[in-house]
């Protein structure tokens, strides 16, 4: 229990660090790509990935969607918490799971259950409430948190199908895709630095630095934890979405003083409820 609570520290924290980007009026690009260089880092250490086994076949197609996907999403993240908070964006976020279900259902014929389709028609008007605006907000930037929404749920299709590659360990196709992210985020930030006269920025290299540690140890301690409930790994699964939505959903609130409707609350309840019924159905 204790990698799954590391994990969920180590997600909310990623989204509190990109909140207080705001602040100090940082730049998201190069926190990013800064990002990436701490994360391959770990990656090396930690996993020591076997690039020796990457081959011709390997799937360098997905490896390269990944890598454009990624650094992409992580700027609609940082927007979608800057213009709509660490409550939404992080609900919005666990919500994207119900994009490879869709896919399973439409694109890979998957048998859909009764729970997963009450999840659906649970999980739907969630997003809505959660997306839903005070009245006093006349900018309602809802197009960040939904780009997050499409973005990670594609990401997460693409991660499915590396793992269903099983000729070459995980670890290393993750290392493979950071290595890619990086270049992609680095090209960004060497065409802003060198045609757009933008300069570089110390503070978003530490920024940069701990978003790569956190992100890296989201990612550590979630596989860590699927080692150790192996046997059950519906509870990590519920265990994460559910608690990131929660746990985010109080640092918004409580800490940085987001204002957060009934409406808004509501939706949160549902994206709970809606967790919990697609749990259920991987168990029935």
């Amino acid at each position: 229990m204790l990698f799954l609570i590391l994990s969920i520290i180590c997600s909310v924290t990623v989204g509190v660090i990109f909140k207080f980007t705001r602040v100090y009026s940082l730049n998201t690009i190069q926190i990013v790509a800064v990002n990436y260089v701490a994360a391959l880092v770990l990656c090396y250490l930690i996993f020591s990935p076997d690039l020796n086994a990457l081959e011709t076949t390997s799937p360098w197609g997905i490896y390269a969607a990944l890598g454009i996907f990624l650094p992409s999403v992580f700027l609609f993240l940082a927007s979608s918490i800057k213009f709509m908070g660490i409550v939404k964006t992080d609900a919005a976020q666990r919500l994207s799971l119900f994009i490879p279900i869709l896919a399973a259902w439409f694109l890979f014929g998957e048998h859909f259950n009764a729970f997963k389709i009450s999840a659906l028609l649970v999980g739907f008007p969630a997003l809505l409430l959660i997306l839903a605006k005070p009245t006093s907000n006349q900018e309602n930037k809802w197009i960040y948190p939904a780009l997050v929404l499409l973005g990670f749920g594609v990401i997460d299709i693409l991660f499915k199908q590396i793992a269903l590659y099983s000729t070459l360990p995980f670890t290393t196709s993750l290392f493979v895709v950071f290595a890619i992210a990086l270049v992609v985020a680095g090209m960004v930030v060497g065409y802003k630095i060198f045609l757009r006269k933008e300069e570089l920025s110390p503070k978003s290299f530490l920024f940069g630095g701990l978003v790569g540690i956190f992100n890296f140890g989201n990612i550590f301690f979630y596989l860590k934890a699927h080692q150790a409930f192996s046997q059950n790994p519906s509870t990590v699964f519920a265990g994460m979405n559910m608690g990131v939505i929660v746990i985010g959903s109080l640092v918004g609130i409580f800490i940085f003083k987001e204002k957060v409707t009934k409406l808004n609350l509501t939706g949160l309840f549902l994206a709970l409820l809606a967790i919990v019924l697609i749990v259920a159905s991987q168990m029935s």
